[in-house]
């Protein structure tokens, strides 16, 4: 059975996220989900109000022998905004702010050192505002926000924000696409 190890981020709508690692080689399970607020099981009316303290996550299960936790990284910083605090584009709240929710030390310190790298290199126009914080609880979303994109690809939200960020993905990380059977 291959090792895996599990990545919690949060960058916007987690459909966009998860649309993303679905498509990501090494990538075994992806769940859209909730962490870091301040009430058990909260529901997605409730997330949706930014008062409860969550924020809208994937759980991205991958085999590190493959993928590692940095190539994950790199990805979520190019699929996001990184520099914009509690939004990404139209969505705006503090359950759309960009984290990462590290599960160990090595996770917290490539965290730091991914952030640290894109500062310096200066890959973005504004200071990088992602959170790196200790995961909590996962909480997982409804069954209707899972797989998304997958089954609603002609909603227009899907259509006009996630489509684009698949299409990015898939041109900028080619060698990362994962083999059809």
């Amino acid at each position: 059975m291959p090792q895996s190890e599990i990545a919690t981020l949060g960058g916007g709508c987690f459909w966009c996220l998860e649309a993303v690692y679905e498509g990501m080689e090494g990538v075994s399970q992806i769940e859209s989900g909730y962490m870091g607020g301040d009430i058990e099981s909260p529901t997605y009316e409730q997330v949706s109000t930014g008062r409860t303290g969550h924020v809208e996550v994937v759980e991205v299960t991958f085999d590190p022998e493959v993928t590692s936790y940095r190539e994950i990284l790199d990805v979520f910083f190019a699929i996001h905004d990184p520099t914009t605090r509690d939004r990404q584009g139209n969505d705006v709240g503090s359950q759309y702010r960009s984290v990462i929710f590290y599960h160990d030390d090595r996770q917290r310190a490539t965290a730091e050192r991914t952030i640290r790298e894109l500062t310096a290199e200066k890959v973005f126009p504004a200071p990088i505002v992602t959170l790196v914080e200790p995961a909590g609880v996962f909480y997982k979303a409804e069954a209707y926000h899972q797989e998304y994109f997958r089954n609603h690809p002609q909603q227009p939200y899907c259509a006009f924000v996630v489509a684009p960020k698949v299409k990015k993905f898939r041109e900028k990380f080619a060698a990362r696409l994962r083999r059809q059977a």
